[in-house]
């Protein structure tokens, strides 16, 4: 089994800045892709960024600038640094990553969201 554990959200002022945490743990032999999607007060869900285990990222352009994906292969964890934040940028973010298990099972798992609320 694998387990994602989120953490960073809450509340913030437009301007500010929050970073997001999302550490895999369990019976890992490789994690692919690793991102982050929100879902809006609307009810819809984005891609907000991901970045491959090579590295290579893709963000929605309405973050690029701002946020920044990263992840710690040796720590099986993904970072989002959210800058010069929005009140658009309210929403529940998740985690999401494709993994290999040591089982050689191919998953594709989510976190259990975190809210990220920008507001005066």
């Amino acid at each position: 089994q694998v387990q994602l554990v989120e953490s960073g959200g809450g509340l913030v002022q437009p301007g500010g800045s929050l970073r997001l945490s999302c550490a895999a743990s369990g019976s890992i032999s490789k994690i692919n892709v690793m991102g982050w999607y929100r879902h809006t007060p609307e009810e819809q869900r984005e891609l907000v960024a991901a970045i491959t285990s090579g590295g290579p990222t893709n963000y929605a352009d309405s973050v690029k600038g701002r946020f920044t994906i990263s992840r710690d292969n040796a720590k099986n964890t993904v970072y989002l640094q959210m800058n010069s934040l929005k009140p658009e940028d309210t929403a529940v973010y998740y985690c999401n990553i494709d993994v290999t298990t040591a089982t050689l099972r191919r998953l594709n798992l989510w976190g259990q969201g975190t809210q990220v609320t920008v507001s005066s």
